[in-house]
This record gives C-alpha cells, sequence and structure tokens, in this order.
C-alpha cells in the first residue's frame, strides 16, 4: 500500500506542473494576440490610413522576417542557450545570394540552397564552442559573429555587389490569389515551426534538455545532438532571413542583420519563453514578433526616432520577464481562486 501511494504521488506531481505550465503559455499567446488585435484597431485613431486591410499585409510582410528568425533563436534559448551572431549571419545570406547568384545569372539558383549549407556549417561552429568546449553561448556566438562580420567585409571589399535573384523577388513581391506570396509563405514555416517544435520528437528533446540537462540525459536524451542541433538551425534561418531580405528590398548591404538581434530576443521572451529555457511555444513567439512588427509600423508613422523605438522594445522585454514569473502566475492563480 505504502509504495502503491509514493508511486501515485510521484506521477500525479509532474501532471499538474504541467498543467500549470500550459494555462502560463495559454494566457502568454492569448495576451499577446488581443494586444496585436488591439494596436492595430487603435492605430486608426492615429492615421485613417493605419488598421487597414494594406497594413495588415504590410506587418505580415515585415512581421515574416523576424518570424524565421525568432523560431531558430527561439529553439536555442528553449535549449538553454542564446545566438548573438543572426546578424552577421542574415548579413552572409544577402550577400551570397546576391553576388554569387544576384538577378543577371539566373542558372546560378541551385546555389540558394548551398548558401544555406554555407549558414548552416557556420551554425555547427558556434555549436560546436558551445557543446563541446563548453564556451558560454554569449561568449561563442558573439565570437562567431566577429569572424563572419569580418569575413563578409574582406569579401565585398566594403561594398556589396549585384541585385536580387528573380526567385527572391518573386517570393517577397508577387501575389497569388490576391495574397502576398511573402504571407503564404509565413503560414507555410508557421506550421512546419509548430510541428516540429510542438508536435516532433526532437522538440520534446529540447524541452527536456533545456529544462534539465542531467535529468534529460538519465532518460536516454540524445543531450549532445540536441544542444547541437539549434544553432545550426538558427544558422540557416538567419541566413533564409537575409535572402528574403535581398528579395524585399533588391538588394544587400553588410548592416542588413543589425536591427534583428534584440527583437529576435524579444519576440521569443514576450512570446511567453522563458529566457533560462525549457519552457515557451512557437505560436506565442509569432505573436510576440507579430507584436514588435505592429508596434514598430505604428512607431514609423508616427514619425518617432529608432533611438525611442529601441528604447520601448527594451522596456518591452523588462515588462515580459517581470510578468512571466513563476511568482506572477502563482498570485495569479491564487487571486482567482479568492
Amino acid at each position: 500500500m505504502t509504495g502503491n501511494t509514493h508511486t501515485t504521488m510521484y506521477v500525479s506531481t509532474p501532471d499538474k506542473r504541467a498543467s500549470a505550465k500550459v494555462s502560463r503559455e495559454t494566457i502568454s499567446a492569448v495576451a499577446v494576440a488581443a494586444l496585436c488585435v488591439f494596436m492595430l484597431l487603435g492605430s486608426r485613431l492615429i492615421s485613417p490610413s493605419l488598421g487597414s486591410w494594406s497594413q495588415v499585409e504590410t506587418v505580415l510582410t515585415l512581421g515574416s522576417f523576424l518570424v524565421v528568425l525568432s523560431f531558430g533563436q527561439g529553439l536555442v534559448i528553449l535549449s538553454g542557450g542564446l545566438d548573438l551572431s543572426l546578424p552577421a549571419l542574415i548579413t552572409l545570406g544577402g550577400v551570397l545570394s546576391t553576388s554569387l547568384v544576384g538577378a543577371a545569372n539566373p542558372d546560378a539558383l541551385y546555389l540558394l540552397p548551398l548558401m544555406l549549407v554555407v549558414c548552416g556549417f557556420v551554425g555547427s561552429i558556434t555549436a560546436a564552442g558551445v557543446v563541446w568546449l563548453k564556451v558560454p553561448p554569449f561568449i561563442m556566438s558573439m565570437a562567431t559573429s566577429i569572424i563572419v562580420a569580418s569575413a563578409t567585409l574582406g569579401m565585398t571589399n566594403g561594398t556589396p555587389r549585384g541585385a536580387a535573384p528573380e526567385l527572391l523577388t518573386y517570393l517577397m513581391k508577387s501575389h497569388i490569389a490576391g495574397l502576398p506570396v511573402s504571407i503564404l509563405l509565413l503560414l507555410v514555416f508557421v506550421l512546419f515551426g509548430w510541428l516540429l517544435q510542438a508536435r516532433s520528437v526532437f522538440g520534446r528533446y529540447i524541452y527536456a534538455v533545456g529544462t534539465n540537462v542531467q535529468a534529460a540525459r538519465i532518460a536516454g536524451v540524445p543531450v549532445t545532438l540536441t544542444q547541437f542541433l539549434p544553432y545550426v538551425i538558427s544558422a540557416i534561418c538567419a541566413g533564409f532571413v537575409g535572402m528574403m531580405l535581398v528579395g524585399y528590398s533588391n538588394g544587400a548591404t553588410l548592416r542588413m542583420g543589425d536591427n534583428y538581434l534584440l527583437p529576435s530576443i524579444a519576440a521569443v521572451v514576450i512570446g511567453g519563453s522563458s529566457i533560462l529555457g525549457g519552457r515557451g511555444t512557437f505560436l506565442g513567439t509569432v505573436g510576440g514578433a507579430i507584436l514588435l512588427t505592429t508596434l514598430g509600423t505604428i512607431i514609423s508613422a508616427i514619425g518617432l526616432n529608432f533611438g525611442l523605438r529601441t528604447i520601448i522594445e527594451g522596456s518591452i522585454i523588462l515588462i515580459a520577464l517581470l510578468l512571466l514569473r513563476d511568482e506572477f502566475f502563482e498570485r495569479l492563480r491564487a487571486f482567482r481562486k479568492s
């Protein structure tokens, strides 16, 4: 009897924690979605052109860059790490797509996937330093960023050349059945990201490793591979974002990725993920990315400068960190019960 009672208590405790986690993430996702809708509708008070369907299309197109980037960053954070090399990899993907393919060389489109492989290889170097050499993720990814940025500068002599390949221009500027191809691409990517993070074995492994590495290793999770792959995926996502930006702007610059590092972290945190790893949902991250993009378009419409935008984004991260603490949800549940 005693043994059975002990087993029952042992099994029931994780169930309660799991339900609490689901409730916390659900609250965060719903709150972010509601805030997005409120901001879009409220923006019409600033200007009649805001809040229209054309603005929604613009927000979703611009948000697609951050959604793709935040997916990779989110996997890294979920596993307990952090990737600061994303701006340099965005620039690398953009510069390679214009210099090696470009609009004048349509027969070289087969090189585009190879460029993603190059970005993935760079991510594997970061992962090797973090996983095998035990270099802190902050230091290792920053070192990778400096090396890649310097290599890109040397490769271009300070001036990236070439125009966007026609395929990338089509993906970012064309329409199918009245809908932008970029939005359709975003929907496909969100479905893929959700399935990988929330419904795959690999996704469950990342949650386990981010929650407790030693417990995951005892449970038979391939810890090394699970810590390694998120950096590779993050690097590939960053390279792809560089290609998307090239298709959208028809060119590459050496600073094209600089404005995306802080938002990539902010989107993950605002979406309900723990910066310490082990908790979060991709749909919440998508909401965080769209929220930040909506905020950015409204700030631009108002005419506020970029510095103020950065201050607002930093404040949002701080508020999200304070509100997403376990103590806050415990007090919320206690208030609801009372």
